[in-house]
């Protein structure tokens, strides 16, 4: 892919914009680039008088597999954060997904891990195919979150099945995710364009200012603890040794 090749891909048509996270040869890992564009793109549509609804998606075979630790180089990773260059534009994109006064739905069509997953859960709907694969796997390189999973996971799965899911950091599938109501529904791949069009359609079909209310009071609804949760997502820190022993195998790739 040329390095000209924007890194987020919009397409607007019928009131739905599907916006695409656009690095499919890196399965589309997040890079601070990438970030800035998507915000600028999604501030773009949340002023769009013809977008009723945003459909989040990957190019190729994934959503996202989260941050692209090979990005952030030799700088090293303090207390487990990836750093105010990802951190900062991410809660911002997070933040508009969520505040937006359109319906913003995540297409999962293939891998969704950690900081893609932190991505997913800020949109109001999650339609994934049967078989993706999602995690929160933080854990595993020694990392914590810090774009929303510990405020937003456990509100889609409940306290017990976020613990377990954070925990383990294991791999979970696109059904299993319908199954707890981390995603509203799953189908196959195969499938996955077509339900997503006609979900968002008949979202899109409905009074736009009734829907701007839907959310903002369901949001409202949540916003009490929610917004404190992430605040202290965001300001505390901790002391994670390891950090830089568990991406050292990622870093040499």
């Amino acid at each position: 892919m040329s390095r000209a090749e924007p890194l987020v891909l919009t397409d607007v048509g019928s009131g739905i914009a599907t916006v695409t996270l656009n690095r499919p040869a890196q399965l589309n890992a997040i890079t601070g680039d990438m970030l800035t564009e998507l915000n600028r793109t999604l501030a773009q549509l949340a002023s769009a008088d013809d977008v009723d609804v945003v459909v989040l998606t990957g190019a190729g075979r994934a959503f996202s597999v989260g941050v692209d630790l090979k990005a952030l180089g030799e700088r090293r990773l303090d207390g487990g954060c990836v750093g105010d260059v990802l951190d900062l534009p991410a809660r911002e994109a997070t933040h508009q997904l969520a505040t937006m006064a359109k319906i913003t739905i995540a297409k999962i069509n293939g891998a969704c891990f950690t900081g893609a997953l932190e991505l997913a859960l800020a949109c109001d709907l999650i339609v994934a195919a049967d078989d993706a694969k999602l995690g929160d796997t933080h854990a595993k390189w020694g990392l914590r979150p810090t774009w929303g999973m510990s405020a937003r996971l456990w509100r889609a799965v409940g306290i017990t099945k976020a613990r377990e899911l954070s925990y383990t950091g294991r791999v979970f599938t696109g059904r299993e995710a319908s199954d707890w109501g981390l995603a509203n529904l799953s189908v196959p791949l195969s499938d996955l364009d077509t339900a997503v069009e006609d979900l968002a359609r008949l979202v899109a079909a409905n009074s736009a200012g009734s829907l701007a209310a839907y959310k903002q009071l369901y949001r409202e609804s949540l916003d009490e603890t929610l917004v404190r949760g992430l605040a202290m997502e965001a300001r505390t820190r901790f002391e994670i040794a390891d950090t830089e022993q568990r991406i050292a195998s990622f870093r040499s790739r």
